[in-house]
């Protein structure tokens, strides 16, 4: 399987998907457009509080390519984060007191200098999140010491597992993915990750695999929790539970199953005025691998730069970006449904 890219589709174009989002939405479906929604709930404009979050794309090389990827990340993805573009970050947060960096990709552990980046991170005092697919670190014997890695930097990892069984996950993720993460997880452990009292976290992220929202966080953590340990003796600290964003491959997927319109129809139903509240992006401002700045990661790949004079972060300026509101359009729906989502799971 290629990205979207690759094969020159239609999709591969954020504009094209914006056109796609807006069109089908208001004039197909006839629904509510996200800022009117926001209105009624007298959260338009939704204004950004303190950055609490700094995260980080550091390319969209991966060594998987999952169906419902929002970044369209895979093999064949060559954007990747200079050593530069690292230390722009760097001397940015320097001048900051936000507390947390997230690093995302792709697999952000394939880019050349992510080590270094996380040591350099790691010195500046700040909490570092890796967001781990989990098979990187079986894939390849250069790979096989990031648990330990980790662990010497006090890494916290969030990792995805769709579901706690071979079948489900396979089909979202590819063949062989369910193993190769259950063996992962067990290196984790073994260095102490998820075992209680170790202060080493390790998280873990559940994506619907289909058409339809997740059910409740706490039920499903409760029901991985349970499974893991008696089949595989695998302990983690917390699961979230995010929303597919009909973004990229999972819009993909949504048009060609045929349940584009009844998922947004879902989105908008379950529409929540205390979810669009706590919504990530008010406290978190995202980094492009090329350093240009974004609300979101959902953002990010869809090109909707941050409404503010302050566009990369070599100019990073945190009173300027604090004037700006936050960009929203109609994929803005996937993290206010329900009981919200967002990267750290439901935000009601």
């Amino acid at each position: 399987m290629k990205s979207l890219k690759a094969t020159g589709h239609q999709l591969a174009d954020s504009s094209f998907q914006l056109t796609v989002l807006r069109q089908e939405v208001a004039d197909t479906l006839h629904l509510p457009l996200f800022h009117e929604k926001l209105a009624e709930a007298g959260l338009f404009p939704l204004v950004p509080v303190a950055p609490a979050v700094l995260q980080i794309n550091v390319g969209k090389m991966c060594n998987q390519v999952c169906k419902h990827c929002h970044v369209d990340a895979g093999p064949d993805r060559k954007e990747i984060m200079t050593r530069e573009t690292m230390q722009l970050c760097l001397d940015a947060l320097a001048r900051t007191d936000i507390p947390t960096v997230d690093l995302t990709g792709g697999a952000p552990e394939m880019n050349p200098d992510f080590r270094w980046f996380v040591e350099q991170l790691h010195a500046l005092g700040r909490h570092v999140i890796v967001r781990c697919n989990l098979t990187i670190i079986v894939a390849n014997k250069k790979y096989h010491d990031l648990p330990e890695f980790f662990r010497a930097h006090g890494v916290e990892v969030v990792s995805s597992l769709p579901f706690y069984n071979a079948k489900t996950t396979d089909r979202q993720r590819g063949d062989g993915v369910f193993e190769d993460s259950i063996r992962a997880l067990k290196m984790l452990n073994a260095v102490g990750y998820g075992q209680e009292g170790s202060g080493l976290t390790l998280n873990l992220v559940y994506n619907p695999n289909g058409a339809f929202l997740p059910g409740s966080q706490r039920g499903l953590q409760e029901q991985f929790k349970r499974a893991l340990g008696k089949d595989f003796g695998i302990v983690f600290n917390e699961l979230f539970a995010i929303t597919n964003i009909p973004v990229s491959r999972y819009l993909d997927f949504l048009i060609e199953s045929g349940n584009y319109a009844g998922y947004m129809e879902k989105l908008v139903a379950a529409f929540n005025p205390t979810a669009a509240a706590g919504v990530m992006c008010r406290n978190t401002i995202s980094v492009s691998w090329d350093g240009y700045l974004y609300d979101c990661d959902f953002n990010q790949m869809l090109e909707l730069n941050v409404a503010s004079p302050v566009q990369h972060i070599r100019d990073f300026d945190v009173a300027a970006l604090a004037q700006r509101s936050v960009v929203i359009n109609q994929h803005c729906y996937g993290c206010t449904a329900g009981s919200g989502s967002s990267c750290g799971g439901a935000t009601a």
